[in-house]
């Protein structure tokens, strides 16, 4: 008996290996993430109107239209395919009901601000559908 434990001692001592082996540990490398033109634009876009809407609940005189919101023709898509005949044509669209809020009566300023807005969903529902809530926490009830 006292051979086989033996035995078993030598055979595994013998078995580890003596050399330090370092393990290569594969380096990851993080790239930040940059958002396109047209990403920090919609942000811009929607600061903009969440104080387009405080305004409007305060009863108070809107500024003039944001002219930030024509870069929205030439801002850098994140998938630059994405600028296509529907983008373009809901950019303009957008631009028209901007400046409608903007030109519009007091009594029909939330009508023309949530038409802006409900251009804005209609668009993103073909197109980039991720940011729709946010949105929508835009129109006035």
């Amino acid at each position: 008996m006292r051979l086989f434990i033996g035995f078993c001692i030598l055979f595994l001592v013998g078995c580890q290996s003596s050399k330090n082996e370092a393990i290569a540990k594969k380096e990851t490398v993080y790239e930040m993430y940059k958002p396109s033109e047209m990403a920090i634009l919609m942000n811009e876009m929607y600061l903009i109107n969440e104080k387009i809407k405080a305004q409007i609940l305060a009863g108070e005189a809107l500024e003039e239209f944001p002219e930030a919101y024509l870069k929205i023709h030439t801002a850098t898509l994140t998938k630059p395919t994405d600028r296509d005949d529907f983008f373009n044509s809901f950019s303009e669209l957008y631009i028209d009901r901007g400046r409608e809020v903007y030109n519009a009566s007091k009594d029909e300023l939330v009508i023309k601000y949530n038409n802006a807005i409900n251009t804005c969903i209609s668009c993103h529902q073909q197109k980039c559908t991720g940011p729709i809530p946010k949105i929508q926490s835009l129109l006035i009830q």
